[in-house]
């Protein structure tokens, strides 16, 4: 089968949560027969177009960035050639201007969307796109969210609740880097007692604020990669941007991971998912997204209100002071990723999906 995915951005010019997520599909479903095909926007989409991953990058020239929604007029042509190849066209939303390709290049071709997040900020803009949403929406014969908590808190994905399957985002182990033990060692002798780590992009959605309030609070080391440099006690320690094995050094070595995102912008949560496959206990916030479905309160760790700074402080406290406890909901972390998380597993939840898909309509998740 050949599946063509279609999203704003793809390597090598933006390869965050979704774009790596689409790669991860495309990667788990190879196994049983999928051909993919990704199609998104670029500046230079003469260079940009070629192979990654074992499958076929297209690029469209990028014309107008607006609001974080990119618009071409070339699309159009290579979507349609694209979808020629294509047996299926799997979309990733949110992108308003592909709603539009969609809807003008009628290929008739099966079609699933992946729906990764509400669209959270533009709420003006998103009065005027709700009509077009709506009419994609409807078109699609299947509709994935990423976890049961996004689906049930979605006023969007309510309408649509009779055809949303849910597919977890997963993670392949084999792709992370063993950490090396000089490096873990060096790690530990600069945070003897122990540290909390936190890595992710700076955006506004990350609550970077409380867990900087929360460490002054508790007085615990705290460590935070990916860039962020913001006003902090002496105990937060910015390493600024980490390979992936500093990451996954970092993973094995901390205490516990924080996460204290305070919005649905976050709709998922790559960075806990990883946290869990490193088996280490977890503190994230309750905000109604799958966050919650990867990080259990009191099973894999601690789920605190967002904003409470308080909070977060006293769930690290409970973490660094109880180490039996903290071991338990590693390892209840590790078990619940392999037996819900994997890439494999999504692979052939997808396969599954796309050959349903093409064959009649796919049954919903209860």
């Amino acid at each position: 089968m050949r599946v063509l995915h279609v999203f704003k951005t793809f390597w090598p010019d933006t390869f965050g949560g979704i774009e790596r997520t689409i790669d991860t599909i495309a990667r788990s479903t190879a196994p049983h027969g999928v051909q993919s095909e990704v199609m998104s926007l670029s500046s230079k989409p003469r260079e940009d177009t070629g192979r990654f991953g074992g499958y076929r990058t297209t690029k469209a020239k990028l014309d107008l960035d607006i609001a974080s929604t990119g618009f071409s007029r070339e699309a159009f042509s290579v979507f349609r050639q694209a979808a020629a190849r294509a047996d299926l066209v799997h979309y990733h939303f949110p992108w308003p201007f592909m709603d539009v390709l969609h809807l003008s290049v009628r290929h008739r071709l099966p079609s699933i969307v992946t729906y990764h997040s509400d669209v959270v900020r533009q709420s003006a803009l998103n009065l005027l796109y709700a009509p077009l949403r709506r009419r994609f929406l409807r078109s699609m014969d299947a509709i994935v969210a990423t976890s049961p908590n996004y689906r049930d808190s979605s006023s969007v994905l309510a309408r649509y609740r009779e055809k949303t399957r849910i597919i977890p985002i997963g993670l392949d182990p084999s792709a992370y880097p063993a950490p090396e033990p000089a490096l873990l060692e060096d790690i530990r002798r600069r945070y003897p007692d122990g540290f909390f780590f936190f890595v992710g992009v700076p955006r506004y959605y990350k609550g970077l604020g409380s867990l900087m309030e929360a460490a002054s609070i508790s007085g615990r080391t705290v460590v935070v990669a990916g860039g962020a440099q913001l006003p902090a006690p002496p105990n937060v320690h910015f390493v600024g941007a980490i390979g992936e094995a500093e990451k996954a050094a970092l993973f094995q070595a901390c205490t516990a991971f924080v996460f204290p995102s305070n919005q649905r912008s976050e709709a998922y949560g790559l960075a806990l998912l990883e946290a869990a496959m490193f088996g280490r206990p977890m503190i994230s916030c309750e905000i109604g997204t799958g966050t919650s479905y990867i990080n259990r309160d009191g099973e894999t760790g601690r789920v605190v209100p967002p904003d409470d700074p308080r909070a977060l402080a006293a769930a690290m406290e409970e973490i660094a002071g109880d180490g039996a406890r903290a071991a338990r909901w590693g390892e209840a972390a590790r078990s619940r990723f392999l037996q819900m998380f994997s890439a494999e597993r999504m692979g052939v939840a997808y396969t599954h999906l796309y050959s349903e898909v093409s064959a009649g309509k796919p049954e919903p998740d209860a």
